[in-house]
């Protein structure tokens, strides 16, 4: 049985654990991201080079050594750098003398016919016929949905719990259910399960809640190693968090389809082109977060991601005219959980203070008249 590995980004390895599995591969699951693993892809990457693609290779080099046979991922197209990774992380490691396979796929949109032929030489090695790989692959789908629900609904119940971690706990307590789920029908009982037992923490709902749209570039996004679990910090913050992305929503609008429209439209008075990666979205993002009245937005970006960098040059304008604070927080391999939190509490007391003024200049108007 071959054994096959992928990324580890956020909660979605229990998505693609079960797709390999099912396939009749040996699934070489992906530790979670430390700073061992960083440390690693640090020492063979290029010094250029983005956080995520460093802890990318970091993370194939753990499962590697774990015995991985080949490694599926996906690649992307330009102007974002991104799309080379996979044929930069593949020589480093040939380099580096491992013997393995490594099958990148594009997102379909951008050359079909080359992303069935891989497809269909993945299918060949698995022994699985196409009518059967698209039932495997709803049910990953099935579990990778009920994941992205899951997160989202904890965002949202946080900042109200009662005893704090409560929620974090009761997370990842659903995220064993999930694990064990494998049928459409078991993955439909997880889902129920899981929202009671979150839906039934113990809240105070008097409490008012900030609410904080984060945007950014996918893996610093989706992976809370990366982030310095910052929906976390800022949900025992007494902040409601919304993310720009989501997996299976970005695998629809931005990966199967051309990307979100509505949002690069509103993008588009002050970036009117495709730059790569999340850019022209994290502007529009945070456009859409105003208009929707979120207290606040904070830009997430990789050092040297220049999608972001073009991104985070618009933002204060985008600040000033739709009057919504923005902080924008660099990662690298430097960055430390201490500054990053010392930063968050600075904005979230500014959002804070900020309210207030907002209310008592409303209170004051309606009491006065003016």
């Amino acid at each position: 049985m071959k054994r096959v590995s992928f990324a580890h980004m956020g909660y979605s390895y229990l998505g693609f654990q079960q797709l390999v599995e099912d396939m009749g591969f040996e699934a070489i699951v992906p530790p979670h991201p430390s700073r061992a693993t960083l440390d690693r892809g640090v020492t063979y990457a290029p010094e250029y080079a983005c956080i995520p693609f460093k802890m990318v290779l970091g993370t194939y080099l753990e499962v590697l050594e774990r015995g991985a046979q080949m490694i599926i991922t996906s690649g992307g197209v330009g102007p974002c750098r991104a799309g080379l990774y996979g044929m930069m992380h593949e020589k480093i490691l040939r380099n580096l003398g491992y013997d393995f396979e490594i099958f990148i796929f594009d997102p379909p949109l951008t050359g079909i016919w080359t992303f069935f032929l891989k497809l269909r030489r993945v299918l060949k090695t698995a022994g699985v016929s196409w009518l059967a790989f698209v039932d495997i692959v709803r049910r990953a789908w099935a579990k990778l949905k009920l994941l992205d629900e899951l997160e989202q609904t904890a965002t949202v119940i946080r900042p109200y719990e009662i005893n704090k971690g409560e929620t974090t706990r009761l997370f990842h307590q659903c995220l064993k259910l999930v694990e064990q789920a494998r049928s459409m029908k078991e993955i439909t009982a997880a889902r129920e399960e899981c929202i009671s037992l979150l839906k039934n923490i113990p809240q105070d709902r008097t409490r008012r809640p900030l609410k904080i749209g984060i945007v950014g570039e996918i893996y610093v996004l989706l992976e809370p190693f990366m982030n310095l679990d910052i929906e976390k910090t800022l949900g025992e913050m007494g902040v409601i968090t919304h993310r720009s992305i989501y997996l299976t929503q970005y695998t629809t609008t931005d990966v199967l389809s051309h990307g979100a429209q509505d949002v690069r439209q509103l993008a588009h008075p002050y970036l009117n082109q495709f730059v790569g990666g999340h850019g022209q979205n994290s502007v529009g993002e945070t456009i859409l977060y105003a208009r929707n009245g979120f207290d606040g937005v904070i830009q997430v970006a990789p050092f040297t991601c220049i999608p972001e960098i073009v991104a985070k040059s618009i933002l204060p304008r985008v600040s000033r005219d739709f009057g919504i604070p923005v902080l924008s927080l660099t990662i690298d391999e430097q960055t430390g959980r201490a500054g990053v939190e010392t930063r968050l509490e600075a904005f979230v007391d500014l959002l804070r203070q900020r309210r207030e003024q907002r209310e008592a200049k409303r209170d004051a108007a309606l009491l006065f008249g003016y």
